[in-house]
């Protein structure tokens, strides 16, 4: 596989993005990615001060492109997005919303704008936006998503716009990258494999559950409410399906949601908490470090796309 023009957009080795779940991408993951050739991510969805902390300790454990990911749906997200300036952030990606605000204050700060899109529509209005390029992310990612799947999503995307599309939702091994290149995608995001990784500060009985899930362990929650999430099943879940068969209003299902990241992530409780992760977690059944599961995927990707 050749260097991709995200590649050189970015100065990196290998053309993927870890994905910036909230709760999880700190700095120890964001650098360790980062020094394995990648860009490392760190979320955005967090108090200001938290996020500066983490993009200082990061500069300190790499001297590669990392980036800060804003949602932008977030009480933080105005401050957050000046402070990446502020901080000399090389990368941003965006979610949960149009950055179209922010983008020229980003550009004059000499940052790479890559937001997240679930459609062809928002792909195109990013391009005349300004960005840089777009994660077309499909409905098998973790966490929030939207109705396409990847392998229709990537390549109407692709045909669509003429910056970069980097593809996300359900790659997890070299498999799904050199399949996102052959739909015509730059690059890859992942997220549920580096959920395992060695750096991922994710709490231990989360990163099990990852690596004991089976193909049909995902579930999306929340489609009443029109801000679905896919996660992995357990009681949590089973309690928002209840509210969704009772017809609940929507204060019913924040009030269940609110926090229930943060109980999996950090406390480790994976029944009662929100166990975010893709469809391809039954994939994922190793732990490693992100250097090597960055040399592995895309040796197999090489491997496949040159026939060998």
């Amino acid at each position: 596989m050749s260097k991709s023009m995200f590649c050189d957009m970015v100065d990196i080795k290998y053309p993927i993005i870890q994905g910036g779940m909230a709760w999880i991408a700190d700095s120890s993951l964001a650098a360790a990615v980062s020094n394995a050739g990648g860009i490392g991510i760190i979320t955005g969805n967090a108090p200001v001060e938290w996020v500066r902390e983490e993009i200082r300790k990061t500069k300190k454990m790499t001297d590669k492109p990392f980036g800060v990911n804003i949602m932008l749906l977030s009480d933080m997200a105005e401050e957050i997005a000046q402070m990446v300036c502020d901080e000399g952030v090389k990368v941003v990606t965006t979610g949960a919303g149009n950055p179209g605000k922010y983008i020229k204050k980003w550009k004059e700060h000499g940052i790479v704008v890559i937001p997240v899109v679930p459609s062809v529509a928002l792909a195109k209005r990013m391009e005349r936006a300004g960005v840089d390029a777009v994660i077309a992310e499909g409905c098998e990612s973790g966490g929030h998503v939207g109705e396409l799947t990847t392998m229709t999503l990537i390549p109407q995307v692709v045909d669509a716009i003429n910056i970069p599309v980097i593809a996300a939702g359900g790659i997890g091994d070299g498999r799904g990258i050199a399949a996102a290149f052959m739909l015509g995608a730059d690059g890859v995001q992942l997220g549920t494999r580096f959920l395992v990784s060695d750096e991922c500060t994710v709490h231990d009985r989360y990163k099990e559950k990852v690596l004991k899930a089976k193909d049909i362990d995902t579930q999306v929650t929340g489609r009443a409410t029109g801000h679905p999430v896919r996660v992995l099943r357990n009681k949590l879940v089973r309690k928002f399906q209840l509210l969704e068969k009772e017809g609940a209003a929507p204060e019913e299902f924040e009030k269940l949601g609110r926090g229930a990241l943060s109980k999996a992530a950090k406390d480790g409780d994976i029944e009662n908490g929100s166990v975010m992760a893709g469809q391809i977690a039954g994939l994922v059944s190793k732990k490693q470090s992100c250097s090597e599961i960055i040399e592995e995927i895309f040796d197999e990707a090489n491997s496949l796309m040159n026939n060998k």
